[in-house]
């Protein structure tokens, strides 16, 4: 599983860089987002169902976010 911290980051960059990292993983790994700037919580869950991924786990702890993401598999 990939990590990806951008905690201390607003919007765009949290969405901006869960692209990239989707970009750089495989079909069917998963990402783990780790996020504190409450509007990018929405923003990045929205953009990765708009992509096809599925979230996994969405957990929020003391103002800290995680999200779990698996990458959607390319259609054939």
């Amino acid at each position: 599983m990939k990590r990806l911290d951008v905690r201390g980051e607003v919007c765009p960059m949290p969405v901006l860089k869960t692209k990239k990292a989707m970009e750089e993983i495989s079909e069917g790994e998963i990402l783990e987002i780790i996020l504190d700037y409450p509007p990018s919580r929405e923003n990045v869950r929205r953009f990765l169902l708009s992509q096809g991924h599925e979230i996994i786990e969405m957990v929020e702890e003391g103002g800290v976010t995680r999200i779990k993401a698996r990458k959607r598999k390319e259609a054939s």
